[in-house]
């Protein structure tokens, strides 16, 4: 498939990006990596004029300890999530799941934050970031404002972040005795999770169980009443609403967040970072 038409516009800068936002509005949308729009311009589910190319901002690109915070840049790729040694330290989870991310080609090119804009409920990161209860920073033309990561996702494809904002920085609050997992489910090794779930902590969040990426607030709940990892699993499929296809149903996609959920929880139990 071939894309409409469109303008394309380099940005250098934080700032250039956020004018040409501005100066294009609704028309124009953000490139970074490429694997979340171009798919989407390809089959003429986005088809916007004007298309800006962020992915040369080395500025967004870091990995970097302040304080009780790990700080990431919004253009940071996945194989560098992958093989931070900071992150291995600090954040396992984050690391660990990122180098499950597609294939070698996918992870250099793909980045954090166009995963978290892209918002899509079948990603790994953006439940990743749920589970690690994750602050995220946008910059628009009245400065930065901070994003709890559970206000960030709206609907299907849809996040919080403004038409004129740009997101900047993942912040997340490191935890050395937080146990950790990640599991998903996947036909072959590079596609999408039929189902996916990410464990940090008593924090629970899943992939592909609905119009968003989402927390298991059954699963957590339970775990809070000192529930065992088999029984709170069972809750998994609480108070959502999985795609229901021929290639996996509804109720198929239920009993594997079941699944899913208690073998991650199981493991979360026997490491931490």
């Amino acid at each position: 498939m071939i894309p409409a038409a469109f303008t394309y516009k380099r940005a250098t800068t934080v700032d250039e990006a956020l004018n040409l936002l501005a100066e294009h509005g609704d028309d124009a949308k953000l490139l970074a990596g490429g694997h979340s729009l171009l798919p989407l311009m390809k089959l003429r589910f986005a088809v916007p004029e004007v298309v800006i190319d962020v992915g040369g901002l080395r500025d967004l690109s870091y990995i970097r300890e302040e304080g009780s915070q790990i700080r990431i840049g919004a253009l940071t790729r996945h194989h560098d999530l992958e093989h931070s040694e900071l992150l291995r330290r600090e954040i396992p989870l984050l690391a660990h799941a990122a180098g499950t991310i597609g294939d070698p080609q996918v992870r250099h090119r793909g980045t954090i934050g166009g995963s978290l804009v892209h918002g899509d409920p079948a990603s790994d990161l953006p439940a990743v970031a749920l589970a690690l209860d994750s602050v995220l920073v946008a910059q628009g033309p009245s400065g930065t404002r901070e994003i709890a990561i559970t206000d960030f996702f709206t609907d299907f494809f849809e996040t919080s972040l403004g038409e004129d904002e740009l997101l900047v920085e993942i912040r997340v609050e490191k935890n050395p005795n937080q146990g950790w997992d990640f599991q998903k489910f996947t036909k072959r090794a590079i596609d999408w999770a039929v189902v996916g779930v990410a464990v940090a902590g008593n924090r629970v969040a899943l992939v592909n169980m609905g119009p968003t990426p989402m927390r298991a607030a059954g699963v957590e709940e339970a775990l809070a009443s000192g529930a065992t990892p088999a029984e709170a699993a069972e809750r998994a499929a609480e108070n959502t609403s999985p795609p229901d296809q021929p290639s996996a149903t509804a109720e198929y996609r239920h009993h594997l967040a079941k699944v899913l959920v208690r073998r991650a929880l199981e493991a979360a139990t026997t490491r931490n970072s």
